[in-house]
């Protein structure tokens, strides 16, 4: 992945950035990626939101039945 250091910013966007990073419940690095990629590329989730989606469209309730696995336990020798 590739970094940018972005110098003289005036201090009410750090601070409007930081509000915003708060609410948003993540880093103000997140935050700064999550904005430039909005006015860049369009309302495009980045990976973990994926992921995060993902995580929550999983059926919840009694009708799952994860299998157990069949190789476990093994005999460990210490």
């Amino acid at each position: 992945m590739s970094q940018l250091l972005v110098r003289d910013i005036e201090p009410s966007v750090v601070a409007k950035l930081r509000r915003s990073a708060a609410e948003q419940g993540v880093s103000v690095e997140e935050a700064h990626r999550r904005l430039l990629r909005t006015a860049l590329l369009g309302d495009q989730p980045g990976p973990q939101e994926d992921f995060l989606a993902y995580l929550r469209d999983i059926p919840t309730g009694k009708a799952i039945d994860f299998p157990r696995a069949t190789d476990l336990p093994r005999s460990v020798e210490l």
